[in-house]
C-alpha cells in the first residue's frame, strides 16, 4: 500500500508538472516548420502510395461505362505542396499503427541514434531541433510508441497541440499498458480544455492498465475542475475503497461539500481529518476557521482553543478566537487576543501589517486609535529588521496626530531600508509641519541624492533655505525643481508661489511680480499668492489699486484671518484710508495678539491723530516680541518711523 502511495504521488506530480510546462511555448506548424528535412523521407512513401492506387483500382469491380451525352467529370481540384504533405503526414501515421514493419540493422541503429539525439534536445528545451531529430526516428520507425510518446511531448512543449493530439493518440494505440501514455495525452487534452476527452483517458487508463488504481486521484481533480462534484465524489469513495481513508480525500471532499452549500457534512470530514490527526494544528486550525465564518462561534472557540492545546503559542488560533470574540462584540477579549497573536515571531510581518493597515482606515478614532499603537509598537518589537513594520507605526503615529513619533519611526525604516521614496516625502512634510528648518534641509538633501528627479524633495529644499533666509539658495533649487513639475500644474503653481517670495527677499521685483502672476494664472484664488503679493506691493507702494482687490478678494473668502486682514489693512494704509485700515485691524486683533498686528494697529492710530493710543499698542507690540526694528524708536520718540 504504501509503495503504491508514493508511486501515486510521484505520478501526480509529474502530471502536474506536465500541466504546467504545456502553458509556455508559442504554436508553430509541425510540418510547415520542419518540412525542408522531413520532405525526402515522405516522398517515398507518397509515391508508394500513389502507384498502389491502379493496383487496387483493379481489384475492384470497373466502372460503369459513362453515357454519350454524358457531360465530362469536373477535373479534380488541384492540391496545394502544403496540402499533399498533410496527408502524406496523415497517411505516415495511420500506416504507422497499422502496418509495422521490421528494420533493418541499419534502420534501427540510424532510428535509435536520431531518438536519442531528439531526447537530448527535449530536455534542453531546444524544440525545434528535438522535433526534427524525432521526426527522422519516426519516418524509419513510425510503429514505435516511444517515438510517437517524445513527438507528443515536443509538441505540447511547443505549443503544436494538434500535433501533440495524433501523436500522443498514436503512442497510446501502439502501447496500451504503458500508463504514461494515457498521462500524456489527457494532459494534451486537458490544456486545449477538452476535459470530457481527458476523463475518458483517465477512465481507459484506470480500466486497462493493472495497479491503476492511484490514477483515480487524477480524475477526481479533472472532475472538480469541470464542475462534476458529484463525479468526484464518488470517484474519491472508489479511491477510499481501494486505499482506505486518506487525509488528501477527506480535504478535498470537504472543499467539495463547501462548494455544494453542504456545510454539515463538510464539517463532518472536518472532524474526521481532526480525529486521525489529533496533533495536527492546520487540520484543527481549518476546523475552527470553518465554524467562525458560518458563525458557530462556540464550537469555533472550542476547536481553536483545541489548537492551542497543542501549540500554545500558535498565532492562527489566536486570530481565529480574536475574529470570533469581535463578531461577538467582545471588544477587550479580542483585542488581547490579538495582542498575543502579534506578539508571535511566527505571525508573518505581511499579515500584520495587512491589520494595521484595517486599523489605520478607521483612525482617528478615540476608541481604536490607542490599540492600533499597542499593536504597531508590538510589531516594531517582534520585527526590528523589518522597514514596512515602522513604516506603518510611523502611518499610525501620523494619523493619530503625533508627529514626532512619526518622524522617528519613519527614520527607522529608512535606516533599514532607504529606497522607499514615500517614506522619506513623509519626513520632509513632519519636517515642514512642525517648522524644524535644519531638518528640513539635512533631510531633504539625503534624499535628493537618491531620488534627484522628485520634484517635491526640491520644493521642500527650497522652502528650507527661504525659511534660512539664504534666497539664492532658494531659488537655485527652486527653480530646478520647477523644471522636473512641468507636468504637474497644481505643483508648479506652488513652485511660483514660493519664487515670487524668493525673488522679493533678492529684490528682483520683476521675476517676483511675474511667478506670482503665473501662480495666479493657474488659481485666481491662490491664498498664498494673493496674500504675499499685495503684502509685498503695499510695501512697495506699488500697483497699490492691483494690491487692494487681490487683498479684498482673499478677506471675502476668510473673513476671520488675522494674518489677510493685516495685509489688507496694510495695502489701505498705503492708499491712506486709515479708517478702513483701522476696522480691518480691529477684527483681526479679536483673534490675534501678533506683535506686527499690535504695531501696525498703532501706526494707524498715530495717523489718525491718537498718538497716546498708539503709543500704548507700540508698547504692547514690544512686549510680546517680533515687532519690527523700528519699535524702540517710535516708543522713545512717540513719532512714526516707516
Amino acid at each position: 500500500m504504501a509503495n503504491s502511495l508514493k508511486r501515486a504521488n510521484h505520478l501526480k506530480r509529474q502530471a502536474a508538472v506536465l500541466f504546467f510546462i504545456f502553458t509556455a511555448g508559442a504554436t508553430f506548424g509541425l510540418l510547415a516548420f520542419f518540412m525542408p528535412s522531413f520532405r525526402p523521407l515522405l516522398l517515398p512513401l507518397l509515391l508508394s502510395l500513389l502507384l498502389a492506387g491502379p493496383g487496387y483500382a483493379q481489384r475492384k469491380a470497373a466502372p460503369a461505362a459513362r453515357p454519350a451525352d454524358a457531360k465530362p467529370a469536373a477535373a479534380p481540384e488541384k492540391l496545394s505542396r502544403k496540402d499533399r504533405r498533410e496527408l502524406a503526414r496523415r497517411a505516415a501515421l495511420n500506416e504507422a499503427t497499422r502496418q509495422p514493419r521490421e528494420l533493418t540493422p541499419k534502420e534501427r541503429e540510424m532510428s535509435e541514434a536520431y531518438f536519442v539525439d531528439g531526447v537530448r534536445y527535449v530536455l534542453l528545451e531546444d524544440y525545434n531541433k528535438a522535433l526534427e531529430r524525432l521526426l527522422k526516428a519516426y519516418a524509419l520507425n513510425p510503429g514505435n510508441a516511444a517515438v510517437n510518446y517524445k513527438i507528443a511531448e515536443a509538441n505540447l512543449l511547443s505549443g503544436n497541440l494538434q500535433d501533440a493530439t495524433n501523436f500522443g493518440r498514436a503512442a497510446v494505440k501502439l502501447a496500451p499498458e504503458n500508463p504514461y501514455y494515457y498521462l500524456l495525452l489527457a494532459q494534451i487534452y486537458t490544456s486545449q480544455k477538452q476535459y470530457e476527452e481527458a476523463t475518458k483517458v483517465y477512465t481507459d487508463l484506470i480500466g486497462r492498465v493493472p495497479n491503476s488504481g492511484y490514477y483515480l486521484f487524477n480524475l477526481a481533480d479533472l472532475y472538480v475542475a469541470q464542475g462534476r462534484l458529484d463525479e468526484a465524489l464518488t470517484t474519491f469513495g472508489q479511491a477510499e475503497e481501494k486505499f482506505g481513508p486518506l487525509d488528501e480525500i477527506s480535504f478535498k471532499k470537504q472543499q467539495i461539500y463547501l462548494r455544494q452549500n453542504k456545510l454539515d457534512q463538510a464539517l463532518l470530514e472536518g472532524e474526521s481529518l481532526i480525529k486521525s490527526n489529533p496533533d495536527e494544528p492546520r487540520y484543527v486550525l481549518a476546523q475552527a476557521q470553518l465554524y467562525a465564518s458560518n458563525r458557530r462561534f462556540d464550537d469555533a472557540v472550542r476547536v481553536a482553543n483545541q489548537a492551542l492545546r497543542i501549540d500554545p503559542d500558535n498565532p492562527r488560533a489566536r486570530m481565529i478566537l480574536a475574529e470570533v470574540y469581535r463578531l461577538q462584540n467582545n471588544r477587550p477579549e479580542s483585542e488581547s487576543q490579538l495582542k498575543l497573536a502579534f506578539a508571535s515571531p511566527s505571525l508573518d510581518i505581511d499579515d500584520k501589517v495587512r491589520i494595521l493597515i484595517e486599523y489605520l482606515k478607521q483612525l482617528p478614532s478615540p476608541g481604536l486609535s490607542e490599540t492600533a499603537r499597542e499593536l504597531a509598537a508590538i510589531t516594531v518589537r517582534v520585527h526590528p529588521r523589518e522597514a514596512k513594520a515602522f513604516s506603518i507605526a510611523g502611518d499610525i503615529e501620523t494619523v493619530t496626530g503625533n508627529r514626532a513619533a512619526a518622524r522617528a519611526s519613519y527614520l527607522r525604516a529608512i535606516r533599514l531600508d532607504n529606497s522607499r521614496y514615500q517614506i522619506w516625502q513623509q519626513v520632509v512634510l513632519i519636517d515642514a509641519e512642525l517648522n524644524q528648518t535644519d531638518s528640513l534641509l539635512v533631510h531633504t538633501e539625503q534624499a535628493l541624492e537618491l531620488f534627484p528627479n522628485q520634484a517635491p524633495l526640491w520644493f521642500y529644499n527650497g522652502v528650507g533655505h527661504q525659511l534660512e533666509k539664504q534666497p539664492a539658495k532658494a531659488v537655485k533649487s527652486l527653480e530646478y525643481g520647477r523644471k522636473l513639475a512641468t507636468d504637474n500644474p497644481e505643483l508648479l503653481a506652488q513652485f511660483d508661489t514660493q519664487l515670487g517670495d524668493a525673488y522679493h527677499e533678492l529684490k528682483d521685483y520683476p521675476k517676483s511680480d511675474a511667478a506670482y502672476e503665473a501662480a495666479l494664472t493657474f488659481d485666481a484664488n491662490n491664498a498664498q499668492a494673493l496674500n504675499n503679493y499685495s503684502y509685498f506691493l503695499a510695501i512697495r507702494r506699488e500697483k497699490l489699486d492691483k494690491a487692494k482687490e487681490m487683498a479684498g478678494r482673499l478677506v471675502k473668502q476668510f473673513p476671520e484671518n488675522p494674518t489677510y486682514l493685516d495685509t489688507y489693512a496694510w495695502v489701505l494704509y498705503q492708499l491712506k484710508d486709515y479708517a478702513g485700515a483701522r476696522r480691518a485691524l480691529e477684527t483681526a486683533l479679536r483673534t490675534s495678539s501678533d506683535a506686527t498686528l499690535v504695531e501696525h494697529y498703532g501706526d494707524v492710530l498715530f495717523q489718525l491723530g491718537d498718538r497716546d493710543r498708539a503709543v500704548a499698542e507700540w508698547q504692547r507690540a514690544s512686549q510680546k516680541g517680533g515687532a519690527s526694528a523700528l519699535i524702540n524708536r517710535k516708543i522713545k520718540d512717540k513719532k512714526l518711523y516707516e
